[in-house]
């Protein structure tokens, strides 16, 4: 079972602009393509104390739903589970960055998971993705 967003967590502004900032951040490694760039960038940001709490987790989820909402042009999957991996981090979770793929038909996504459990994901991940990278 996923921890999904509460609609009812209040979330903070703050928080929030430091989604969005981190959308541009990764949207920028994205578009030049420099999928190695996001990788170490995401590795480089190591949980800063343990805070697994429940109620932080999605506070989290509610503020990048909240910049992904305002964001001007659609969001990535690996841009969004790249950003929420780092500012989870910032905030003391040891959150990681999946990526994910099959063959045929060629399909990827990346999402984040807290030991082992998706995180803020909306649907159930396909089953048959095979896992590439863990961050």
């Amino acid at each position: 079972m996923s921890r999904l967003t509460n609609p009812r967590v209040p979330t903070s502004w703050i928080l929030v602009l430091h989604a969005y900032l981190l959308l541009i951040r990764f949207d920028f490694y994205i578009t030049t393509a420099n999928l190695q760039g996001l990788l170490i960038r995401v590795g480089k940001r190591p949980p800063t104390r343990k805070n697994s709490q429940r109620s932080s987790i999605e506070r989290i989820i509610a503020a990048m739903d909240l910049a992904c909402i305002f964001y001007w042009k659609e969001v990535r999957c690996l841009q969004r589970a790249a950003a929420m991996t780092c500012l989870m981090r910032i905030h003391g979770t040891g959150a990681e960055l999946v990526i994910g793929a099959q063959m045929m038909p060629l399909k990827a996504h990346a999402w984040v998971e807290i030991d082992r459990e998706v995180v803020g994901e909306r649907s159930q991940l396909p089953t048959h993705l095979a896992i590439l990278d863990r961050c």
